[in-house]
């Protein structure tokens, strides 16, 4: 958990990598919810090649996601995902 993201991992059984993505109204209005969940989207896009199968991950966003660049989203979600042993 972080103050920009946090990830939930759980296995399924399927091969098949399932990404959620969630933010609520503490995240600001629309606009920044918006924002929110398209850094999230292109940061998981970017890193599913990556990652063993089998997995659902679920990333909400905290108050300060819609603050921050891509770049540190990208940091903050390939540092959950290692410790979850998902990332290869």
């Amino acid at each position: 958990m972080s103050p920009v993201l946090v990830t939930y991992v759980m296995k399924n059984r399927t091969r098949r990598i399932r990404v959620g993505i969630t933010t609520s109204k503490k995240t600001g209005n629309a606009v920044k919810r918006n924002r929110s969940r398209r850094i999230i989207r292109e940061a998981a896009r970017q890193l599913v090649p990556q990652l063993s199968g089998g997995y659902d991950l679920i990333f909400v966003a905290r108050a300060k996601t819609p603050y921050v660049k891509s770049t540190d989203i990208v940091r903050d979600m390939k540092k959950h995902l290692t410790e979850a042993g998902v990332l290869k």
